[in-house]
């Protein structure tokens, strides 16, 4: 609808944008689906107007002020600017539940037919495409209870069903998604997650977990200063009632790491990584690396067929800091880091092995693979804590040196679900 058009002047600070109205006769933008026309009327800026309309044709017109829930444009009242933010009163640093990323605010009463959702706009904040079902907590399927365990609403995607939510970022800049889901009936349930350009397809087979649910991470770069998130169910089965639950989608602003002069190594202390659910004791899954581009865990590569845990102190016992990895899928969970090295000179990597305090009993061996260096250090779990502290010593034998970590033993706890060695605050030097 819009055309670039030289009176519209467009500059950028943060989640803000800035609309020059100097001079303007009439123009007309969209930003994530979203029409915006000015109408100035004197040229004084003080009776200048700013038509929006939503996606789905609702129009709305305001003069100097408007303010609701989703969104805020305010008058300044010294310049002919206005300044508009977009759906939430995001900080320049993003770390939260995306706008509705709990379900709380569900479709109106006329917007559902039992738990489907009727309408494209139907969900707050979200778009939606397909059958999509509304669940409560409670809601029984069967004879099968429906377990929503961080909140008290969750969606369901039927076949090739999707959720999508415009979600303003900053241009270049890398982000973490994390959301919580968790498989119905269908047993080779798989979830897309795409922001464009990039897209990635989780297998959702294995469950890591004993409450059935698993939390995700998936990590991106931002093209463009505003993207849209799309979670997307590409199965076909005989009944869209087996399709995954979603329920609490989150983002977080990834830093890249720096090195130091001290440690080889970035983020050896794994302090930086994708958002951690508050109420949600079962840690974020890291994908593989063949599942996703951008590592939501900055620096490391998750080099299997499995995922890796990411556990944080407020629910684990962590060696050292807030954060640190679980290996939990045996030789299929390996996390591995490529460094800069010189070859034939001799480094020395030392790391902390420990059990996370969930009850993960056993003889645990944790491999290590650094250039032509390898070591194998035992732990003995007894599920309550603990940890030592492991050397490896090694030869570089080129200018780069691959760092892998894998756990020898698979491991499983009382209740079934899977379990390993954590390690933590890793250094090379």
């Amino acid at each position: 609808m819009s055309t670039a058009l030289p009176f519209l002047e467009i500059l950028r600070d943060g989640f803000h944008a800035w609309w020059s109205l100097a001079g303007a006769q009439r123009c007309f933008f969209s930003v994530c689906g979203i029409e915006f026309e000015i109408c100035p009327k004197k040229g004084d800026g003080l009776n200048d107007k700013l038509n929006y309309t939503f996606p789905g044709g609702a129009s709305m017109d305001h003069g100097l002020y408007f303010v609701n829930t989703s969104r805020h444009i305010e008058k300044i009242h010294d310049s002919q600017y206005y300044i508009l933010s977009s759906f939430v009163a995001f900080s320049h640093v993003l770390i939260s539940l995306l706008p509705n990323g709990d379900f709380k605010e569900g479709p109106k009463p006329s917007e559902l037919n039992g738990t489907e959702i009727i309408g494209k706009y139907a969900l707050p904040h979200w778009e939606i495409s397909g059958f999509i079902e509304y669940i409560e907590y409670g809601h029984m399927q069967g004879d099968m209870h429906l377990i929503i365990p961080e909140g008290a609403y969750a969606v369901r995607l039927g076949n090739e069903a999707s959720i999508k939510q415009c979600l303003p970022v900053s241009t270049g800049s890398y982000y973490a998604i994390t959301f919580s889901a968790v498989r119905t009936c269908a047993q080779d349930e798989q979830l897309n997650i795409s922001v464009s350009p990039e897209s990635s397809l989780m297998p959702m087979q294995t469950i890591y977990s004993s409450v059935g649910w698993d939390s995700y991470a998936w990590g991106f770069q931002a093209k463009y200063d505003y993207v849209e998130l799309v979670i997307h169910n590409p199965g076909v089965e005989d009944d869209p009632a087996c399709g995954p639950l979603i329920d609490s989608v989150a983002i977080q602003t990834l830093y890249p790491p720096p090195l130091t002069a001290y440690n080889m190594l970035k983020n050896g202390d794994f302090e930086e990584g994708p958002y951690l659910f508050a109420n949600a004791s079962w840690g974020v899954l890291i994908p593989p690396m063949i599942e996703d581009v951008h590592s939501p865990l900055p620096a490391w590569m998750v080099e299997s067929l499995k995922a890796v845990k990411y556990i944080d102190s407020g629910h684990y016992a962590v060696p050292q800091g807030m954060r640190a990895v679980e290996l939990v899928a045996g030789r299929e969970s390996a996390l591995a880091q490529i460094v800069q090295t010189t070859p034939w000179q001799n480094y020395s990597l030392t790391f902390l092995v420990g059990d996370a305090a969930d009850g993960c009993i056993g003889s645990m061996l944790v491999e290590v693979y650094a250039g032509r260096g390898t070591s194998r250090v035992p732990y003995e779990s007894n599920g309550t804590g603990g940890f030592q502290k492991a050397f490896l010593q090694f030869v570089a034998t080129g200018n780069t040196t691959r760092i892998v970590f894998l756990s020898s033993n698979y491991h499983m706890k009382f209740d079934g679900s899977l379990c390993g060695p954590v390690i933590d605050d890793v250094w090379l030097f």
